[in-house]
């Protein structure tokens, strides 16, 4: 568990420094960081979507027994193309298959956000993006292999980062691209009664 130096009454359940980054933008800092260590695979025949809420959820349940009391928030985010799943890349090797899948053509960005309030009042939200990507050339998937952002990343890219430049349309939220959508995580704390500085 790694501290956030934030409000004691919410723990969130990843590692994410991206999600982290994003809570702090909309002025919600989480007392501590608790990730949940879960095995992220798909289920057999699981689509896209509802594999996102039900790691999210997945996530919040297995935190909120650590933390009585607290409001605990999980996200997840899945890159898909139709129902295919894109993994997480962790090698050069998965970042440029998953470029080259993702070259001229349109893709879903599914977020799955859960939150649990400390009476045991969950929520979850499910948020869909869709990014479209110019046609890379051989050239453009080894500039953006060679530059590892894709590392840990879900579908092989970063959009906040070098990849914004093959990007050429986003319809959706733009904070879910990133790691987690913004908008629908305040409006869920708001709903569970969550007192934060956001207004």
């Amino acid at each position: 568990m790694v501290e956030a130096v934030g409000n004691p009454a919410l723990v969130l359940a990843s590692a994410s420094p991206r999600r982290l980054d994003l809570l702090r933008q909309i002025g919600i800092v989480p007392g501590s960081v608790d990730p949940a260590q879960l095995d992220e695979s798909p289920l057999p025949g699981e689509l896209p979507a509802p594999h996102a809420r039900r790691l999210a959820e997945d996530k919040a349940r297995a935190v909120a027994p650590r933390h009585p009391g607290c409001f605990i928030l999980a996200a997840d985010t899945v890159v898909a193309c139709g129902r295919r799943i894109l993994p997480k890349a962790e090698d050069e090797a998965t970042a440029r298959k998953c470029l080259a899948l993702l070259s001229g053509r349109r893709h879903r960005v599914h977020g799955g956000v859960c939150v649990i309030a400390p009476d045991g009042k969950a929520r979850t939200r499910l948020v869909t993006t869709i990014v479209t990507f110019k046609r890379l050339s051989p050239a453009e998937i080894n500039t953006y292999a060679a530059s590892g952002e894709w590392d840990g990343k879900a579908g092989g890219y970063a959009i906040q980062g070098l990849a914004a430049r093959y990007v050429t349309s986003v319809a959706g939220s733009y904070s879910n691209i990133v790691g987690l959508p913004l908008f629908e995580t305040a409006a869920l704390l708001d709903g569970l009664g969550f007192a934060h500085g956001g207004g």
